[in-house]
């Protein structure tokens, strides 16, 4: 499948920025089930200052923003050639090891909900893809898909509490009760192709877990599904932090006023 994507990403400031930095994961890699056809970048009031890969082996994009900037827009186009592995990734790369992935940290730290949700699964330890996709069903049924009931801040303990949140914390959720049951589990952030539209109004979010034989996984809670040819990986790590689309701090009196994310995702034909 060949996946057109288009995504621009506004900040306004209230007032002009002295001095900022932008940590940018937004350029997906060729790897195991997609191929970068093409990838570009367009800053406005931001400028590039390096390019390298980060401790999770995702490209990474440091731009600075321009002295006196009132906005800085990011707007990346490309394609991307995939094809559906039935959420099967392959082998541990990168630079973090494996334990890393067992660590749990402040976002996915289990308290007595997740705890107990992760209890039950205790029978299905002989069979880790099987506990797994159990695993991901049991929390798809406890945390029903909820917009503007959570933020970047809620953790996987409040989520499962409350009983509602977005992709975002399914995949916080899944990771915590994974680790707590001594499997390695890691945050991907990236694109999915919608059945139902072209236009969105933000990127995805998913889980994976290392299967002894198979090695990494990918499971969407949200959709129920291991992620297929419709999904674009872009970056991993131990939690959204890691794997955030867009971070960084500026200097000065400015504070951001305004956020304004525009995201496509298509199919494109043979003759496009």
């Amino acid at each position: 499948m060949r996946l057109a994507i288009r995504h621009t990403t506004r900040y306004h400031f209230a007032r002009p920025v002295a001095r900022g930095l932008q940590r940018l994961r937004l350029r997906p890699k060729t790897t195991h089930g997609q191929k970068v056809l093409a990838w570009d970048m367009h800053l406005e009031g931001a400028r590039v200052e390096a390019d390298f890969d980060d401790h999770n082996h995702n490209h990474t994009t440091l731009v600075s923003i321009l002295d006196g900037a009132t906005s800085v827009a990011v707007t990346c186009t490309g394609t991307v050639e995939t094809a559906d592995t039935v959420g099967i990734v392959g082998p541990h790369t990168g630079f973090m090891p494996l334990w890393c992935f067992l660590d749990q940290t402040p976002l996915t730290r289990p308290g007595p909900k997740l705890r107990a949700l992760a209890a039950g699964l205790d029978s299905r330890r002989d069979d880790p893809l099987d506990l797994l996709h159990a695993l991901s069903a049991g929390i798809a049924d406890a945390v029903r898909y909820e917009i503007g009931e959570t933020d970047a801040t809620t953790t996987a303990e409040e989520a499962v509490a409350h009983g509602h949140g977005v992709c975002q914390d399914h995949a916080h959720v899944f990771i915590g009760a994974a680790r707590h049951l001594g499997i390695p589990a890691r945050y991907v952030s990236g694109y999915l192709m919608m059945n139902d539209r072209v236009d969105q109004e933000a990127g995805h979010a998913w889980a994976e877990a290392l299967v002894p034989g198979l090695g990494w996984v990918g499971f969407d809670v949200s959709n129920r599904v291991s992620p297929d040819a419709r999904y674009v990986r872009v970056a991993s790590g131990r939690d959204y932090p890691d794997a955030a689309p867009v971070s960084g701090i500026t200097f000065g009196p400015a504070s951001e006023s305004g956020l304004v994310v525009s995201l496509s995702v298509e199919q494109q034909t043979a003759e496009q």
